[in-house]
């Protein structure tokens, strides 16, 4: 085909390749027609294009040229193809960032067997590799989940004479981590690492700690966090974080806790997530007392509690049925410049419903609407079956019209509940006409309620019959 006839075709004016210029041989590999590569640059070198002027040592142009065209192809293999291309033209030579741009391209299409034929290409012809390219493969690599890749690719820095740096080391390791059944050849890696002069640093240890301790084996995790101090590696704030998270979830509370006197000794600031683990273990381990004292000793030890670390707190006494206690931490918040939201509502009115406070609980829903925030189905819930069971059935009708009155519907399983109790009396008429002023959803729905709510409706319409 003669090159006039290929640039008089659409898709090459605009430089964009489709399948059309893909010859598939029998062996399935696909191989671009040369004169197709030669429209490409014949193209490229237009005025009208306003191109680079071509390299005079060149046929191709020089290497920001062929570089500007591998970007520009959507096809990897065209990109490809248009790379060797110009590799094969006397008197040139690539640039890094053409070298660097094709790798992407094979990389984010999945074609790694390329990638490593590049890489063996780029030395045989004497290109100087950088850290900075073999950084971009390892992603590529850690991005498919391809760990074997990653470790594969950290000999084969040496191989180059690229010296692997510590950021090579941690990224591997990262990614050999992430697969459980990698995680002994990230430690094997780990422990050799001096014998080709990388030497592990904080964020090594961390990594290591994170996957022993993620999958049970806190020996290894401390063995390194003790390693640390011998080998002059200053442990972090994460190391410490690390090793608390691993013991709390073996349930070795009272341990975690001697790590975090240790970190305060030793003049660690504890993060906020570091007490939010250890407050998590104590009230589950149901130690609230040693729970509260933490929350209280965070501002002195320069941590300012949020509303995750009261409301972990505040939860743990309710869940124990010490909804008294959980006042004192509602206090704590409005003192400490930390305003409740609606979990710290929701636990304590729900807490205080299951120890019998309906009264109290009401206050509280009364100053939760106050303030704007919406009633929580289990809310209502709580307070109208509270009062329904100790037989204040108009305290229950009042918490009704109150939420129908701000736009809320209590759950099907509330009216189920409250419907047979108040049929009978003046109060259902009330409940009904405000139902119809505010929008019914299928899980709030009256009508759901069942027979009770049918004899009632009857009842009422044979009574106005009679009237009539």
């Amino acid at each position: 085909m003669r090159i006039t006839k290929i640039l008089q075709l659409p898709f090459l004016l605009s430089c964009s390749f489709k399948s059309t210029a893909i010859t598939r041989i029998n062996s399935g590999r696909l191989c671009f027609l040369p004169s197709v590569i030669q429209g490409i640059f014949f193209y490229s070198s237009l005025p009208q294009q306003k191109q680079e002027p071509p390299n005079s040592n060149s046929p191709v142009g020089s290497p920001a040229r062929i570089q500007k065209l591998i970007a520009s192809q959507t096809d990897p293999l065209l990109a490809k193809e248009i790379f060797d291309y110009a590799s094969s033209q006397p008197n040139f030579r690539h640039s890094y960032s053409s070298c660097l741009t094709l790798i992407l391209k094979l990389g984010r299409s999945k074609h790694f067997s390329l990638i490593d034929q590049l890489l063996v290409q780029l030395k045989s012809n004497g290109y100087p590799l950088t850290p900075i390219l073999f950084s971009h493969v390892i992603k590529l690599y850690g991005e498919a989940d391809l760990p074997g890749k990653a470790l594969k690719i950290f000999y084969t820095m040496m191989e180059f004479n690229c010296q692997p740096s510590v950021k090579h080391l941690n990224r591997i390791l990262e990614i050999l981590v992430s697969r459980r059944s990698y995680i002994r050849p990230a430690f094997d890696l780990f422990r050799n690492a001096h014998r080709y002069g990388v030497e592990p640093n904080t964020k090594s240890y961390n990594v290591l700690m994170r996957a022993f301790c993620s999958c049970g084996d806190l020996s290894v995790a401390y063995q390194l966090f003790n390693e640390m101090f011998k080998r002059d590696v200053i442990p972090d704030v994460e190391s410490y974080r690390i090793l608390m998270q691993g013991l709390c979830r073996k349930s070795q509370v009272s341990r975690a806790v001697d790590l975090l006197e240790d970190m305060l000794n030793k003049g660690f600031v504890p993060d906020s997530l570091s007490y939010t683990t250890l407050l998590n273990s104590l009230c589950r381990k149901k130690k609230l007392r040693e729970a509260y004292k933490l929350l209280c000793r965070m501002k002195v030890k320069g941590c300012n509690p949020d509303i995750v670390h009261y409301n972990t707190v505040l939860v743990g006494f309710c869940r124990e049925g010490r909804a008294m206690d959980a006042f004192k931490v509602l206090e704590d918040m409005a003192a400490n410049g930390c305003l409740p939201n609606l979990v710290s509502y929701r636990t304590l009115v729900n807490g205080l419903c299951d120890e019998g406070m309906f009264d109290e609980a009401k206050n509280y829903m009364e100053e939760m609407i106050s303030k704007g925030f919406s009633l929580h189905f289990s809310v209502i819930h709580a307070l109208v079956k509270g009062f329904c069971n100790v037989g204040k059935v108009d305290e229950a009708c009042g918490i009704l019209g109150k939420v129908l009155k701000h736009g809320e519907a209590p759950h099907v399983d509330t009216w189920m509940m409250i419907t047979p109790r108040i049929c009978d009396t003046e109060r259902m008429e009330e409940v009904l006409d405000e139902i119809l002023k505010i929008e019914i959803k299928p899980h709030t729905r009256i009508v759901e309620a069942g027979v009770g709510l049918e004899d009632y409706l009857i009842r009422k319409r044979g009574a106005k019959r009679r009237r009539s």
